[in-house]
């Protein structure tokens, strides 16, 4: 008997795993679906962005006589435009968005040196684009800012958001829609995060600069932790009972058939 007992619980385990497995991966496909979508539609923004960034640069080049080096950076700059675009179309998970910003920063930066090289001017330091808004551009120095509730550190900024830093004004930030809310794009959650690595990372400047990425990210990893350890134990527990149960409810029939069997 006790054996008996045993086998269905083992079988009544596995089965609930097997389960529950199935469940959190449908789970994580569901919600890495709901996740793409704003994801996605934040990296192909930024990729029009640098079009009409691009689309200003001609006309501003339009009566200029390039040399090799602004040609060259030119045409960097329209082979980087085509290649997030390519990128940004191509995602398939959230993730994917690092590798449109990180083209998209690169094209930038190209589009900076035609500009420089066109005014006569040394080619641009390279560096992390604006921390408010990437769109805005190469920063061009570092300013003391907390976000809210937060510690201060130094961001890196565009000229425009030095200045207003520097005069206790609000920096112009990227906002991203989270359910029915607007917030700045580092507050997005975990999703975001691939879009600061792809324009920060390659800076190192990015662990520093967006904890509360790893943070939120930490929180939402262990409570979706701890609702599937509870959901699979209850699904563990419940298989159990239901097997148990199963098997002494057939017991008893059994023995019941066996009485039925004898003329008392």
């Amino acid at each position: 008997m006790g054996g008996i007992v045993l086998l269905v619980v083992v079988i009544a385990i596995v089965a609930v795993v097997v389960v529950g497995r199935k469940r959190s991966q449908q789970a994580a496909l569901e919600r890495a679906e709901r996740e793409l979508q704003p994801v996605k539609r934040l990296a192909l923004e930024d990729v029009t962005a640098l079009g009409e960034q691009l689309r200003d640069l001609d006309v501003d080049t339009a009566a200029s006589q390039l040399d090799d080096g602004a040609r060259a950076d030119y045409q960097r700059a329209l082979d980087a435009y085509e290649a997030a675009g390519q990128a940004g179309e191509a995602m398939t998970k959230p993730e994917d968005i690092s590798n449109v910003t990180k083209i998209v920063e690169d094209g930038r930066y190209a589009v900076a040196c035609v500009r420089a090289r066109i005014a006569g001017e040394p080619l641009p330091t390279r560096r992390p684009p604006c921390f408010f808004d990437p769109r805005h551009g190469i920063s061009v120095g570092d300013v003391d800012w907390a976000p809210g509730g937060g510690a201060v550190r130094q961001v890196p900024a565009c000229a425009l958001d030095v200045e207003r830093v520097s005069a206790g004004a609000e920096p112009d930030v990227r906002q991203v829609m989270v359910g029915s809310r607007r917030v700045p794009y580092w507050e997005g959650g975990r999703a975001y995060r691939p879009y600061a690595q792809g324009y920060f990372g390659g800076f190192g400047v990015l662990d520093w600069m967006f904890m509360g990425f790893m943070f939120e990210g930490l929180g939402e990893g262990m409570g979706a932790l701890a609702a599937g350890l509870g959901e699979g134990i209850g699904d563990v527990a419940g298989g159990i009972g239901d097997g148990v149960g199963g098997l002494f409810g057939g017991i008893g029939g059994g023995i019941g058939d066996l009485f039925d069997g004898f003329d008392l």
